[in-house]
């Protein structure tokens, strides 16, 4: 116990210290008993397992029953301005970390309907395909996705072609569809009863709401997708160029921009989406 230590500066000490046994400890590793870490840090049982919850709830740690702590698995993380480090730039959207995989849940021919049809700019009656993925890291399921795409743009087209090849790269190669840009935005979400059996985790838990237009060349809307990522398991990364000024930095490129036409006043989206 730190004399005169106060109980912010008490949590505080307790985070510090256990965010320095998660980088040293490593993914997958417990974490010591409960007892020793209170003797080293000399707090009570019920001041560190608050913390511990704080870091369980934010997808550091997993409390496993009759086991222990453990160091949970690192993220996966979404580079938006470019490739990941160490990886080539491609016709695929920004860098992702892992071996990604998809598993064809529901895959129809519907009419688009007016909110479809609006967002890709066709008539509510003009036939779509509607494709539920479910989208895995390294095997972890980690999103489920629903792309709406015009029937007529992608004829022929199966099931199967989407769990052997990227949908991006089928785009190109087979019906010569050359992707430009997309404009896509991200909130905060909870998964639904469905999300959360698919994803493998508990109802409402925080998720990332991603919901993404792209077009081609001829300024055709290709694609409208929504995926509920998981909010455990997923982060955002992006890189900003400063502009080195006196009075402080501007930025002058990056994948942060207002939402100015999103309803909503404190949206924001990533525009461009794609790398360059």
């Amino acid at each position: 116990m730190v004399s005169g230590e106060s109980r912010w500066e008490k949590r505080e000490r307790i985070r510090t210290h256990l965010l320095d046994l998660v980088e040293e400890t490593g993914p997958g590793r417990p974490l010591p008993g409960e007892r020793q870490l209170c003797e080293e840090l000399g707090v009570s049982r019920p001041t560190l397992r608050a913390v511990v919850d704080d870091f369980v709830r934010d997808g550091l740690l997993v409390r496993e029953h009759g086991r222990g702590v453990f160091v949970a698995r690192a993220k996966v993380a979404q580079h938006l301005s470019g490739a990941a480090p160490g990886q080539a730039p491609g016709l695929g959207v920004g860098g992702v970390d892992g071996t990604w995989a998809s598993r064809t849940l529901d895959f129809k021919t519907v009419a688009a309907g007016p909110r479809i049809g609006r967002r890709l700019g066709i008539a509510p009656s003009e036939e779509i395909l509607r494709i539920i993925r479910l989208r895995t890291v390294d095997g972890d399921p980690m999103c489920v996705e629903t792309l709406h795409v015009p029937h007529a743009l992608v004829p022929g087209l199966t099931a199967r072609d989407l769990e052997t090849d990227s949908f991006y790269r089928l785009l190109g190669r087979r019906y010569e569809i050359l992707l430009t840009d997309a404009a896509q935005s991200i909130e905060p979400t909870v998964v639904d009863e469905w999300e959360a059996e698919l994803l493998g985790v508990s109802v409402h838990t925080p998720a990332l709401l991603f919901e993404r237009a792209a077009r081609d060349a001829e300024n055709r809307v290709v694609e409208f997708t929504r995926s509920v990522y998981r909010g455990d398991r997923y982060r955002i990364f992006t890189r900003l160029s400063l502009a080195a000024q006196p009075d402080g930095g501007r930025v002058v490129d990056g994948s942060w921009s207002a939402a100015t036409t999103v309803p909503g006043a404190d949206t924001l989206v990533f525009d461009p989406y794609w790398s360059n």
